[in-house]
């Protein structure tokens, strides 16, 4: 595959092939957030990939909502990716940190029973969520008030200085799958009648914010966003998404960032509003690096590097059960397959996470 295998220069970050481990929830950081020598050697496991992109990390305590996740919020949180970072580095690896925010899909009970914050009081239509206190329905979230929308940014900011002082390469900001950028992005969950909502421009204005307040702290071409334009996950699908995201991306075009990254594959689950938006209309408003994800195979991602789709690919549950998938891919070597999807997000510890051999083990 002589496209997705070569180096490539993202902006000024030498990587040695185009293949990027996209981020993956694997809940393993324990209890109190600490990332640990087990995400250590899992991560330093995948280092040969062009570009490890880390699982999403909460950027304050309001931003949990998902079991076992890292932060980036204390100093103990901070020291403890230090030696993640090192370890990837020592293999020859690059590893961004993505910044995430769960919104409205979080719950109470990670928050002493205080309710979630999001753009609008509007209720995620799911079933129910895992908290720790076992499976519980979700709430209608608690609208952020303005001069609250300000502290969220300076959360993101601060998270990204520790991400910095941790060893990261740079940051990638999650603005998709029903987080809480995204939460703003879109009409289904924005109602807001202040600045922060009510037309397609309002509504990109937080994502602006916090993207200009990380760009204040890493320089803006180390700084990533994710966006999820054709997803449906976590009750997610407003009807001018073509319009919002496009005009999303061409804002985002104005920063100089590393890359935008966009979940075009419909595999994670697709709103059926219309059409899906693609690669190639993101490359007409956007005219840096762009990352393609989801449900990509080798044949796929190297096309779609080949006719100028994309720069990059970003590849996720390939790499759960494959640390060597780069190897992989450069010697033909059939891929394993990770079936037991019990382990994949769950607190099992080692168990589908860093006991996938490598092809030449086996």
């Amino acid at each position: 595959m002589p496209h997705l295998l070569e180096p490539y220069a993202l902006q000024d970050l030498p990587l040695a092939n185009r293949v990027v481990m996209a981020p993956l929830t694997r809940s393993r950081a324990g209890a109190n957030r600490i990332p640990n020598r087990l995400m250590q050697e899992y991560y330093s496991q995948r280092a040969s990939a062009g570009l490890i992109i880390s699982e999403a990390t909460t950027i304050s305590p309001q931003a949990n909502g998902w079991i076992e996740s890292p932060g980036i919020y204390t100093d103990a949180m901070q020291q403890g990716w230090k030696p993640i970072t090192a370890a990837v580095h020592a293999r020859g690896g690059k590893i961004f940190l993505q910044l995430w925010h769960m919104g409205r899909a979080s719950h109470s009970a990670f928050h002493g029973g205080q309710l979630p914050v999001a753009p609008s009081a509007v209720k995620l239509a799911g079933d129910s969520i895992h908290t720790p206190t076992g499976k519980q329905p979700y709430e209608v979230p608690r609208s952020l008030e303005t001069a609250e929308v300000a502290l969220v940014v300076a959360d993101y900011k601060a998270a990204a200085l520790r991400a910095k002082e941790a060893g990261f390469d740079g940051v990638e900001i999650h603005a998709a799958n029903g987080y809480l950028v995204d939460q703003f992005l879109q009409s289904k969950t924005n109602q807001r009648t202040d600045a922060y909502g009510g037309d397609v421009d309002r509504r990109c204005r937080f994502l602006c914010d916090v993207v200009a307040a990380v760009a204040s702290v890493w320089p803006a071409h180390r700084v990533g966003v994710r966006l999820s334009p054709n997803g449906n996950f976590n009750d997610m699908g407003s009807p001018e998404y073509r319009e919002q995201f496009l005009a999303a991306a061409g804002k985002l075009n104005g920063f100089g960032l590393a890359y935008l990254h966009v979940v075009d594959g419909l595999a994670f689950g697709f709103h059926s509003l219309g059409e899906p938006v693609t690669l190639t209309e993101a490359r007409q408003v956007f005219s840096g690096p762009l990352m393609g994800n989801c449900g990509y195979t080798l044949e796929s991602a190297e096309q779609a590097i080949a006719s100028g789709a994309c720069d990059l690919v970003a590849f996720g549950r390939p790499f759960i059960s494959n640390p060597d998938l780069v190897e992989r891919f450069a010697n033909g070597w059939p891929l394993a397959d990770a079936a037991d999807m019990a382990t994949w997000y769950a607190p099992v510890g080692a168990a589908g996470y860093t006991d996938f051999p490598s092809y030449s083990a086996t």
